[in-house]
């Protein structure tokens, strides 16, 4: 297929997420306390910068050097909206919630998203007031996903505003301005920098993970999988956000996921891990100085 002047070339990250063994689809999913209006939300969401946005109003195609590329194209909201009347089970025994989350498992290894629309979709399960909202990874990261989903929505109490959200707040105190303190700050980031990227570099080239319970292997992408959920308060969070300096909702919860990890390879290895046992992961970061769903209004 030739190249038109409207097309757009996906980003190398872009590039990445949709490669066959990689496919990474973000499946989101927010439940409600009224059943669902689906005639409100197709309106909603024909209102809303969803459909202006051009990465959700594209579909991806292929050029003639096989490179991928997004194409404008026009929205049909009805293609992206999948309802399910009934319950997802009959079982008593079987919670909602464990049932959605086998839902959610079960949509991220049989149900991809079709390259004939725009890569995203609303599951509404109208038996659990859940509505399951479906992006490609290649539409963006999280935060700029994040925020656009912000901008569709309405605060309770007044449905003419958006919600609010508190940004990063800065401080301009007197040891920031101290010349030797950010002297000292800027040598150490060099200097970690130099010892992470070698220590990367050098486990890439001749080292690999040992085998662990949450090695993968040909075709895990297909494997089966398995959702759980947990539930955190969020001010239980701030309190240990609060007792580190310089931490972040996120540091915290990088604590709670790697020491959940490691409880659960504790629970599955047949033999006792052994002390310093490394494992390579991958963490995205959010370098921007602010974003909000204020910069997707315009």
């Amino acid at each position: 297929m030739t190249m038109t002047e409207r097309d757009e070339p996906l980003t190398p990250a872009g590039r990445l997420f949709v490669q066959p063994g990689m496919d990474q689809i973000i499946n989101c999913a927010v439940s409600v306390d009224d059943p669902i209006d689906v005639e409100a939300v197709k309106l909603e969401i024909s209102n809303s910068i969803l459909v202006k946005h051009p990465r959700f109003s594209s579909i991806m195609l292929k050029d003639s050097c096989g490179r991928e590329r997004w194409r404008k194209t026009e929205v049909n909201v009805d293609d992206h909206i999948i309802i399910r009347h009934q319950p997802l089970t009959d079982d008593p025994l079987i919670s909602d919630e464990d049932a959605i989350n086998d839902y959610l498992a079960d949509l991220s290894v049989s149900t991809p998203l079709s390259l004939t629309k725009p890569l995203w979709e609303f599951h509404l399960l109208l038996a659990h007031n859940l509505a399951v909202l479906r992006l490609h990874h290649a539409l963006g990261d999280g935060i700029s996903l994040m925020s656009m989903f912000m901008s569709c929505c309405r605060r309770a109490d007044d449905p003419n505003q958006r919600p609010i959200t508190q940004g990063v707040g800065t401080s301009s105190s007197s040891n920031n301005r101290n010349v030797w303190r950010l002297l000292k700050k800027l040598v150490m980031v060099i200097w970690y920098t130099v010892v992470y990227v070698t220590e990367f570099g050098l486990r890439s080239l001749w080292l690999k993970d040992k085998k662990t319970a949450i090695s993968g292997g040909a075709g895990v992408e297909l494997w089966p999988r398995k959702l759980a959920t947990a539930k955190f308060k969020i001010d239980d969070m701030k309190t240990v956000k609060k007792a580190i300096d310089n931490a972040t909702i996120n540091d915290v919860l990088f604590g709670v996921i790697s020491c959940g990890l490691s409880r659960y390879l504790d629970l599955r290895s047949p033999k006792a891990l052994k002390e310093g046992l490394q494992m390579t992961g991958v963490a995205m970061i959010n370098l921007r100085n602010n974003l909000d769903y204020r910069t997707f209004q315009s």
